[in-house]
């Protein structure tokens, strides 16, 4: 029933590509590249139908990859519903020409150091392979450019090439875009402005987590913003690509036309030595963090800023850093927008137990009328019919919306979804117009905001 739901809300139009490659009969064979973030292994966290259980990892030697293996074998081993992935292993310096020279597989998984991903994406392109990449593709304006170039590479190539965006599949997102998309419910979206946004998207993350029931050790050069990038270059790309997603689905956007970065900050947080070591296993702080080494506490530019306009709504994206959570509490989200009508927003903060909640608030302080409540009401019926078991429930000041069991799921079950919607591009040789797009825009604002920003600060930017 679940998987019904969601085949509802995230059916994407698809066109073709520029020059579509003839798809081989068979399973598609995956290979791993330089698997330095757990995220390549939550990609392998369930079989894929259409995929070959053997997967192909190159990378160097190293506590990363051995993190990977042990990862997969996790999930090989659980006992309930294990995969049954095998692996097929290169460990050396020249993994990356072992893997373009022998190409056993016909698509590469991406989730590692960003200094290096888009130096990646290219070159596997360029070889005829298809990418799927977690984000952030581009860390500054040089990968940037050199991602551009890869698009149009794909093109040529007609391979697909694109990122692993999990919010969509979050139902809290996916009903927010329901209710901002329905006219009796929110009205229109406004234009906001530079002091009063129009859409607001804040989220903060932290450093010392479990992933998969465990405790997550991160490599030393997570914490190095020139190898894993800033905080408004990195997960920043999630919250940009839902405000194209929710408020502009399907739009082929042009970045040189439709968006502006107006301004831009960046900060940093600071980690003692003790916490280094408790998050990466290192005794020591290595010789390329020194530099941002002050007093023996690492600064950290993992927090920032951007404000931005898109088709002319003002949309402002903030993500802050922190080292652990409170006990009870995790990574947390706001996500706004602001209607004619109503006010939909998610909330998961203390008011919420740090769980996601989704309200519909009145934009005027007077509340909604006894008209707007009963239009209100029947639009959110039409919404209920392609997800039974939603509800209003009236609060204080406007309603929040009950989401039953059954329609939720954790982040780590997002990627199958993620991986599943490459699959169906891999195999139709087609990728939308407006995914493209969406891509080369959200990385567009990110990276002009690093360089806003660091100008801001008398900084030269890359």
């Amino acid at each position: 029933m679940k998987k019904l739901f969601f085949a509802l809300a995230i059916m994407a139009m698809t066109q073709a590509c520029t020059n579509p490659k003839p798809q081989k009969s068979g399973n598609l064979k995956m290979m791993i590249l330089d698997p330095g973030h757990f995220h390549a292994a939550l990609i392998q966290k369930s079989m894929l139908p259409g995929v070959d259980s053997t997967v192909y990892v190159y990378a160097p030697k190293g506590t990363e990859v051995t993190a990977h293996a042990a990862l997969i074998n996790q999930y090989n081993t659980r006992p309930e519903q294990p995969t049954g992935w095998k692996m097929e292993a290169y460990y050396d310096a020249d993994f990356l020409e072992r893997m373009l020279a022998e190409k056993p597989g016909d698509m590469v998984v991406l989730a590692g150091n960003n200094k290096k991903k888009t130096e990646y994406i290219a070159k596997s392109v360029a070889a005829d392979l298809h990418v799927l990449s977690d984000k952030p593709m581009a860390i500054n304006k040089d990968g940037f450019n050199l991602l551009e170039e890869a698009f149009k590479t794909a093109d040529k190539q007609g391979v697909i090439l694109f990122d692993i965006m999990t919010e969509r599949y979050n139902i809290y997102s996916i009903l927010q875009k329901e209710l901002i998309r329905n006219q009796a419910v929110f009205g229109t979206l406004q234009k906001g402005s530079l002091a009063e946004p129009a859409i607001i998207k804040n989220s903060v993350h932290h450093f010392y987590k479990e992933v998969s029931g465990k405790p997550l050790i991160r490599p030393a050069w997570y914490y190095d913003v020139e190898q894993e990038g800033e905080g408004i270059v990195d997960v920043t790309t999630h919250s940009i690509d839902l405000v194209q997603w929710q408020c502009f689905p399907e739009a082929l956007l042009d970045y040189k036309k439709d968006v502006e970065v107006l301004s831009a900050s960046r900060y940093p947080t600071r980690l003692t030595l003790a916490q280094f070591r408790q998050s990466t296993d290192e005794g020591s702080f290595p010789g390329f963090l020194h530099k941002d080494v002050h007093q023996d506490t690492l600064d950290v530019y993992a927090n920032g800023e951007i404000n931005y306009s898109i088709k002319g709504v003002h949309s402002k994206v903030s993500v802050q850093w922190a080292y652990q959570a409170a006990p009870g509490a995790g990574d947390t989200h706001l996500s706004q927008m602001r209607g004619t009508r109503a006010i939909v927003s998610i909330k998961q903060g203390k008011a919420e137990g740090f769980k996601p909640t989704l309200y519909i608030e009145p934009v005027n302080a007077s509340g909604f009328s006894e008209l707007e409540a009963k239009e209100i009401a029947a639009g959110f019926a039409e919404i209920e019919k392609n997800y039974p078991g939603i509800a209003l429930k009236k609060i204080a000041n406007g309603y929040t919306v009950v989401i039953p069991d059954a329609l939720q799921e954790g982040h780590e079950e997002h990627f199958a979804h993620v991986a599943h919607k490459f699959m169906d591009y891999v195999k139709a040789g087609k990728l939308p117009e407006w995914e493209k797009a969406f891509m080369l825009t959200k990385y567009f604002i990110t990276t002009e905001a690093l360089a806003k920003a660091k100008t801001v600060k008398g900084e030269r930017s890359s």
